[in-house]
C-alpha cells in the first residue's frame, strides 16, 4: 500500500484540527490509484476549499494519481499575491473536479 506525506496550510489547518484530523507531515496510507482530489475528500474537505495542490513541491492537477512516498500539500484560496508568484500558481489554470 502506498504511503504519502500530507500537509495542509493556512486556513485548512484550522478546519482539519477542528475535525481532529492531523495536517502537518502526516504519513497517510492510500489505496493504489488514489488522486489528490481523493485525499482532499478523505480528510473531509471539499475541493472548492482548496485552491491548489502541490505534489512533490510542484503545482499539480487535482486528478494527479499519487505514488508511494509522494508529498501532497493543500493550499486554500486567499493566499496573498507575492506568495502566489513564489509558489508558482499565479495565473495557472488548474483543473478542479466538481465537488
Amino acid at each position: 500500500m502506498p504511503t504519502i506525506t500530507f500537509n495542509a496550510f493556512s486556513f485548512l489547518q484550522k478546519k482539519l484540527k477542528e475535525k481532529s484530523i492531523a495536517c502537518s507531515n502526516v504519513q497517510l496510507d492510500i489505496e493504489p490509484g488514489t488522486s489528490a482530489a481523493d485525499v482532499i475528500r478523505q480528510v473531509q474537505l471539499e475541493t472548492d476549499e482548496v485552491e491548489v495542490v502541490f505534489v512533490n513541491g510542484k503545482v499539480a492537477p487535482f486528478d494527479t494519481i499519487l505514488k508511494d512516498r509522494d508529498r501532497l500539500a493543500l493550499v486554500p484560496p486567499g493566499t496573498p499575491g507575492p506568495y502566489r508568484v513564489l509558489l508558482g500558481f499565479k495565473n495557472k489554470k488548474i483543473a478542479k473536479p466538481s465537488s
